[in-house]
């Protein structure tokens, strides 16, 4: 009988007990079988409660049903994916596969290493069924459920049996070891199964829109949350960071956490487009940009960027910088509307964005791409699932294609004005400023998710003002 290895394995790794496959830690205690014994019985039955299937599970069928017809006949795999380790035994937290997700409306810790597997089934159909790793027995010699740190109930909390899995999905449960070696299109390591499933999700459903919609109203009273602490955070060496976990704060109380990396980004910090160091002190009389969003339990996240004057009021450099980002953004929202092309939005902004810079003397004229120095990249893309959603969408489909009803992406142009940048006055060094909302495109243009926060300069300062007064008060 092999005996449990407790050393010598590479960093980043479970020590893993070869007789029975579980994950424990190197300084575990060992088990005697007298322990062994006394843990398999004397335990009450449990069951998961009767709750209603998961959240949005009536359009659950139809997904499955659309993928099943681009693929006629072929055997499709969808992983949930594999945990990944962030220290020795210590995972990052794990989200499934967003595809994985969207087919199954199954969005927990738990579905680490789960497959959704769509079996052909006549002659165009597929039969989904789902390999899972349910809840560990508490008898015949398993101590899975409470030695496996990655697994074990004691240590991560329950798992559904198969057929509380079945019911929670409407969908066949097997177990995961019955798998075996899966052949057929991975979408894992499959382009075009991973493109197609992509642009399945271009267009959003209600109960899609729903979710992101929920996912912005709580970024917003993030948002808000943020102001109302600013006046801490000023006092803070690191007011960045007190600003992320304020919003954190939030986004873990509303919903599963953030849908990325906030970037709370201060003074010549917002030149760097994706500042997550989130390290630095504020200063009152910088700039603050907030890029932030929170992610709800169906994991549908927002993305929404503001940029504040940490005095609560734009210096004349500040608001000339801002308004013109301003103007830029409602020129790109403007263009928002079906049929359009995806780029239209985008092209209405730099022209804005150009066109100021010209007047301003920092480009000679409005024409060709020079104006990219101060802007950097595109300024908007598809939301849903991932905050850069449906990225692998062929460009014909997504870039390089037109715009859709019930189609959700952000617009958010910038100006990002380097503190070493010799091409511009001094006055405009360091100051970078991003204008982000979050937009439907309705039958007749777009509607805006995110007008509950205010975009206009004064606006931000009364915003801010009244929030900074209710947190004094």
């Amino acid at each position: 009988m092999p005996t449990p290895t407790r050393s010598r394995l590479p960093e980043g790794a479970f020590v893993t007990d070869t007789s029975s496959h579980l994950h424990i830690g190197s300084h575990d205690l060992p088990v005697s079988p007298d322990l062994s014994r006394f843990m398999a019985g004397n335990w009450s039955p449990t069951s998961l409660p009767d709750a209603a299937r998961v959240p949005g599970h009536a359009h659950m069928p139809a997904r499955r049903a659309r993928l099943s017809a681009r693929f006629p006949g072929e055997r499709l795999i969808v992983p949930a994916g594999e945990p990944k380790v962030r220290s020795n035994d210590c995972d990052h937290r794990f989200r499934p596969h967003s595809a994985y997700a969207w087919l199954t409306g199954l969005t927990g810790e738990d579905q680490m290493g789960h497959v959704l597997v769509m079996e052909p089934s006549g002659p165009h159909g597929h039969e989904a069924v789902l390999y899972l790793r349910p809840r560990s027995p508490r008898a015949d010699g398993n101590e899975e459920f409470y030695r496996d740190r990655r697994y074990g109930e004691f240590w991560v909390g329950r798992r559904p049996d198969l057929a509380e899995a079945e019911r929670l999905t409407g969908i066949r449960c097997a177990h995961l070891e019955t798998l075996g070696s899966p052949v057929g299109r991975n979408a894992a390591a499959d382009a075009e199964l991973a493109g197609v499933l992509s642009e399945l999700r271009l267009v959003k459903d209600v109960w899609e829109i729903e979710q992101l919609q929920l996912a912005v109203d709580h970024t917003t009273a993030g948002f808000e949350d943020v102001v109302r602490a600013l006046p801490h955070a000023l006092r803070h060496p690191r007011g960045e960071r007190w600003v992320e976990g304020v919003f954190g704060l939030r986004a873990r109380a509303e919903g599963n956490g953030t849908g990325y990396e906030t970037i709370a980004a201060s003074g010549a910090h917002a030149c760097v487009l994706h500042w997550i160091r989130n390290d630095g002190r504020l200063n009152r009389g910088d700039l603050l940009l907030l890029d932030a969003g929170v992610e709800t339990d169906t994991l549908y996240t927002a993305d929404i960027t503001r940029t504040l004057p940490l005095s609560g009021r734009f210096s004349p450099v500040q608001r000339q910088i801002y308004e013109l980002v301003l103007a830029a953004q409602d020129a790109g929202m403007a263009a928002l509307r079906p049929g359009a092309s995806f780029r239209d939005f985008h092209r209405a902004g730099m022209r804005v964005i150009a066109q100021g810079l010209a007047e301003w003397g920092v480009l000679k004229n409005a024409e060709g791409d020079l104006h990219r120095r101060y802007t950097l990249c595109s300024s908007g893309h598809m939301l849903g699932l991932d905050v850069h959603d449906c990225a692998k969408a062929r460009a014909e489909t997504y870039l390089d294609g037109v715009l859709e009803e019930g189609q959700v992406l952000t617009v958010e142009p910038g100006l990002y004005l380097q503190p070493d940048d010799e091409t511009l006055p001094a006055e405009l060094r360091g100051i970078g400023v991003r204008i982000e909302d979050d937009l439907v495109v309705t039958a007749d243009g777009a509607r805006l998710m995110s007008g509950a926060l205010p975009r206009t300069a004064d606006g931000i300062e009364e915003w801010m003002g009244r929030l900074l007064d209710s947190a004094a008060g």
